[in-house]
């Protein structure tokens, strides 16, 4: 696949494919391979004149400056392996050195090591093989040396000195970068001396080495059993071989990661608020059902099943939340696994970006998303970015373009000082010490460079966007004068640009940069696109064609990669050998820039991501929230999981293994004899028949295997993307040709591919609902795969969000009618995958998902009813005694309890968890409420509802779009309780100051209940008032609050008009 080869367009249906040319690629210099990787100096020599080596373990090259002041300054280790600076000759000593005589003389070492020493640094060097950056190292292997060529009884002094042999002490490693071995490299061995005085062919040697395979066989041995013992679902899935006989000599074998419980002290008391908290709401419901209040039936009647509602959302919210664990993952053991011999077995990751519209989704936000994929730390020949323009906009279209040269100068910056985050714009915008951790003395400069290029790339983006705000009459037309295929986005050619790749990817300093792809799929009228999940298909189909990499990371075009070592996490659950054959994706929470330090509308989420997830982590896995999720393709295929050995599982109420019918297991072994083709994928991917041809000596040939016409009628009348179905682990054939590559991957993005298939049905991202995400997931977990939650330290990804009220309630009422659309289809979770492998309080977690916006309904009727009562001057409570008040007061107690100690495991504030409770009531009052009623349009009358993009920009001023009021008629109904609400409690003091003392005590309850409500919808009275420079908004509300009280009062007392007598009624009558 050359890069810049130009742009592919074409149509298969009308069979037309136009090659636009681009420009070339122009060769750039090789990297000079002996200068220091830290001040960018030559290396220089030792002063034996050889090529000076600071690390005699990995060979980093390192200056004597460099090494010097980081031995007396620094850390006093490689950069590289991490393991401690030696003595060279003519260095001074500093603390830490061993005691050793002055001169460095390796020869005099060598002599002077005794024998049981010798054997262990050559056993060392034996075991350590592999580990690092180890190539073109030269490694004798322990055995006698034949120096004599094979005669014996040769006097050994007679031997000449050419014949001696070289030995390279195996625990001495040779500058990697450099081919000159020889010189004072080597050390001749003493031919009159006996070969064991050099631990060769000795007794403590031999043992010491059979010990040694002793230990890796056990270590192999255990690995079987361990993965062995969680195939059979024995528990500890983390841990199979990590036992307590286990060698740990090998670290490379240890688990890629663990999970890690939240401590007893923590958990217990939670799990028991909430028994006690379930005991104390059935008796209040209990309560409230047998004492109705009979002057006002109406009322009680509503509030009581209002309250019922709310229990049971209470309970599908809060029991999957029952098993929370933290993960942690080792990616040390991760690279000495999948990275030894200085090759790189890590598996190849295919990353995709969608964009619409470059106006609401600024390119220069998809640029800085773009610029971190390319720089992450991670192989480049094993990942490829894929952009998906939906839009077909040549704005998108230019501005890559200008992204990938600029990623020539950005990407070798970003991996020579390791700076993160490696998205420029947020990089540059970071207000901290930059020279924190820097070393490098061309840092400083090398930055303020980068910054300039930078900048002038921002000028030139913005060029590009002020251009496209008006289309030319006659269309855009590209550089070289041809019409650009997309003018009408409702009518276009499919289009291909791969505009880095294998050739003519390199950057600044010669090294070869990831491969960036431009994908804009085929679009006619007539036809049904699928939005967003259709996209997404598109590229799973083109990648699958082009790079075929066995792993998927989907991202919006505004979440950046925030940790370059985000593909490393999520490794080590995927290519854990225990674990990572079960795992369907690696969710990773959503982080965000860009909000207000108040969180007024709860953007951040953190109830959702850090207490919801964590919770469903140790059940069957997290839902999958749209972006910031490592896929595993084999999944997104419809194929099962590997089986599990059912014999020794146990029946669990909860989340354990439920029996299965015979007609299940029977569904089961067929999809297991299916699954055995994906094995055998060593064929052509041009030919079905090799595929046939390959299964043959299976005992029933005809249900181990589809026919082609099942193949295309589930995949697509595309030989070549179905082959590439059955490569579980991946890639593309070498013979393939790239022309006919891009010619394929141009037919599998047509409009018309698609039809009669099973994509968006059993395969991919699923069709039926907005939310394809939430329904993707669901899928997979229902077909019996697990899911992962990571996370890390540092967030993986960051993004934007919106910060306006009027975008924030947009956004969740688009989420809320994906629900409402899955809870009306044949998808819902209430009767959809019984039988499969989707685990009890897994699917609880689910049916909350979808019927969350159901609650909008009893939530609004409660918000209304304490208006209501200080209206009609009526209580749905009737008079209670002291007795019956302990039921709400420990009810009340619970509640606080439960979310204080769920604060105290999950490590979220008090603030985050106040401003979500805050924002559940603003949401459901308005957005759920809309979102059942569309939904329920759309699906039973078929009126559909425009998806509106959330807008990523903002204004110049900081947070200027937090204070910006657009107009919505999602606003209507909070707006309503607000004032309805506040007119009600000044209508119930005014009542009880004409009715006397004995009237303040029943109107204590009703204006508490009043005040629930505006507390928790002051965040949207703020919203709806908009910036107060001088006056804030509590001041007002209570200004005007207490202004309308003292005019009560006022009239009421009217103490400035004289008191007047009237006649005496008693006493005359009427006519006196």
């Amino acid at each position: 696949m050359e890069a810049n080869a130009g742009l592919i367009a074409g149509s298969h249906q009308m069979n037309q494919l136009v090659v636009i040319p681009g420009d070339g690629v122009k060769p750039l210099n090789s990297v000079n391979s002996e200068m220091c990787q830290i001040c960018g100096d030559e290396v220089g020599v030792s002063e034996n004149g050889d090529l000076f080596v600071a690390c005699n373990e990995c060979g980093f090259p390192v200056c004597r400056p460099c090494y010097e002041y980081e031995r007396k300054d620094g850390n006093q280790s490689c950069p590289q392996c991490k393991s401690r600076y030696k003595r060279q000759k003519g260095s001074p000593r500093v603390e830490g050195d061993e005691e050793e005589d002055d001169v460095d003389d390796l020869d005099n070492e060598f002599k002077a090591l005794p024998q049981q020493q010798t054997t262990e640094e050559m056993l060392q060097g034996h075991m350590s093989y592999g580990r690092g950056d180890e190539e073109n190292v030269h490694v004798v292997t322990p055995g006698l040396p034949l120096l004599t060529n094979g005669q014996e009884g040769v006097d050994p002094n007679e031997i000449p000195p050419e014949h001696h042999a070289l030995v390279i002490p195996s625990h001495k490693r040779v500058h990697p970068m450099s081919d000159d071995f020889s010189g004072d490299h080597s050390l001749s061995m003493d031919p009159t001396k006996d070969p064991s005085a050099y631990g060769y062919g000795s007794v403590a040697w031999k043992e010491r080495l059979e010990s040694w395979r002793h230990k890796q066989e056990k270590m192999s041995i255990m690995m079987t059993e361990g993965a062995q013992h969680f195939s059979d679902g024995k528990g500890g899935g983390d841990y199979g071989a990590d036992g307590p006989d286990a060698p740990l000599t090998d670290e490379s074998r240890q688990p890629l990661s663990r999970k890690i419980p939240i401590a007893s002290s923590k958990i217990n008391p939670y799990r028991m608020i909430i028994i006690i908290r379930l005991a104390v709401l059935g008796i209040f419901l209990r309560y409230r059902i047998l004492n109705p209040v009979k002057n006002a039936y109406g009322l009680w009647l509503t509030s009581v099943i209002c309250e019922i509602w709310f229990a049971f959302s209470w309970i599908l919210d809060q029991f999957p939340k029952w098993f929370p664990i933290n993960r942690e993952t080792y990616l040390d053991r991760l690279s000495l696994r999948y990275e030894r011999d200085g090759e790189s077995q890590l598996s190849s990751v295919d990353i995709y970006v969608s964009t619409v519209d470059p106006l609401k989704e600024p390119p220069l936000v998809t640029a800085n998303t773009v610029l971190s994929i390319l720089a992450v730390d991670y192989p480049v020949d094993k990942v490829s970015c894929y952009v998906s323009d939906d839009g077909a906009a040549m704005l998108t279209f230019e501005a890559l373009a200008e992204t990938s040269e600029f990623a020539r100068k950005w990407v070798p910056f970003c991996k020579k000082f390791s700076i993160e985050p490696r998205a420029p714009e947020m990089y540059f915008a970071q207000k901290i010490d930059y020279l924190k951790d820097k070393v490098q003395p061309t840092f400083v400069k090398d930055r303020r460079a980068m910054k300039r290029e930078y900048e002038e790339f921002k000028v030139r983006i913005n060029a590009l966007v002020a251009k496209a705000h008006k289309m030319p009459e006659e269309g855009w037309t590209m550089q070289d004068g041809t019409p650009w295929p997309g003018n009408n986005t409702r009518d276009h050619p499919g289009m291909i640009q791969v505009f880095l790749g294998h050739s003519g990817g390199h950057d600044t300093d010669g090294n070869e940069l990831p491969r960036l792809v431009y994908v804009s799929r085929e679009k006619r009228p007539g036809f049904n696109h699928h939005k967003k999940a259709g996209a997404m298909n598109s590229l799973v189909r083109v990648s699958a064609v082009l790079t075929n990499a066995p792993f998927l990371l989907n991202l919006d075009c505004d979440h950046y990669i925030n940790n370059s070592k985000a593909l490393r996490e999520a490794m080590c659950f995927m290519m854990d050998p225990l674990v990572g054959k079960r795992v369907c994706y690696v969710q990773f929470p959503q982080r965000f820039d860009g909000i207000d330090i108040h969180d007024r509308y709860a953007n951040r989420n953190t109830v959702f991501f850090d207490i919801n997830l964590r919770g469903l982590d140790g059940v069957q896995g997290p839902v999958y929230v749209g972006t910031g999720c490592v896929f595993r393709r084999q999944a997104l295929y419809g194929y099962d999981p590997p089986m599990k050995n059912n014999s020794s599982k146990k029946s669990s109420c909860c989340c354990g293994p439920r029996k299965k019918s015979k007609a299940s297991k029977t569904k089961r072994m067929d999809s297991d004899k299916k699954k055995l083709n994906r094995t055998e994928s060593n064929v052509s991917a041009f030919s079905l028949e090799g595929i046939e041809e390959g299964l043959e000596g299976y005992e029933n040939e005809k249900s181990a295997i589809m026919s082609q016409k099942s193949f295309e009628k589930r995949f697509g009348q595309s030989s070549v993307f179905i082959a590439s179905t059955l490569a579980e682990n991946g890639g593309v054939p070498e013979a393939a040709s790239p022309a006919a590559l891009l010619k394929e991957a141009i037919h599998v993005i047509s409009c018309g591919y698609e039809d009669k298939t099973d994509w968006g049905k059993e395969i991919g991202w699923i069709y039926g609902s907005v939310t394809e995400d939430i329904l993707t997931g669901f899928k997979m977990h229902a077909r019996g795969w697990r899911s992962i939650y990571c996370m890390p330290p540092r967030a993986a990804f960051k993004g934007s969000a919106p910060i306006n009220l009027s975008d924030r309630l947009n956004q969740v009422l688009r989420w809320a009618l994906g629900s409402v659309e899955i809870m009306l289809s044949r998808h819902c979770p209430i009767w959809y995958g019984y039988g499969g492998g989707l685990k009890f309080l897994e699917r609880v977690a689910y049916i909350n998902t979808i019927v969350y916006p159901l609650t909008s309904i009893p939530l609004l009727a409660y918000c209304t009813l304490p208006a209501v009562c200080l209206l009609t001057n009526k209580f749905i409570i009737p008079e209670i005694s002291n007795f019956a008040s302990l039921f709400f007061i420990s009810l009340f107690i619970s509640i606080f309890a439960t979310g204080i100690l769920e604060m105290r495991w999950s490590g979220v504030g008090i603030d985050e968890w106040w401003r979500n409770e805050q924002f559940w009531v603003i949401g459901g009052v308005s957005a759920h409420l809309f979102a059942v009623f569309q939904g329920l349009l759309k699906v039973l009358a078929g009126i559909d509802t425009n998806f509106t993009v959330t807008s990523k920009t903002s204004d110049d001023e900081e947070f200027g779009e937090l204070y910006a009021f657009k107009w919505t008629t999602l606003l209507i109904p909070p707006t309503t309780l607000l004032v309805i609400n506040m007119i009600g409690v000044v209508a119930g003091i005014s009542d009880a100051i004409n009715n006397g003392y004995q009237s303040w005590g029943p109107l204590f309850g009703k204006i508490f209940f009043a005040f629930w409500v505006i507390v928790h919808l002051y965040p949207f009275l703020k919203g709806l008032m908009g910036r107060q420079n001088r006056t804030p908004t509590i001041v007002v509300v209570w200004s005007v609050l207490l202004a309308s009280i003292f005019s009560l009062l006022w009239v009421r007392i009217d103490p400035f008009l004289p008191k007047t007598k009237g006649p005496n009624l008693q006493q005359c009558g009427i006519n006196c």
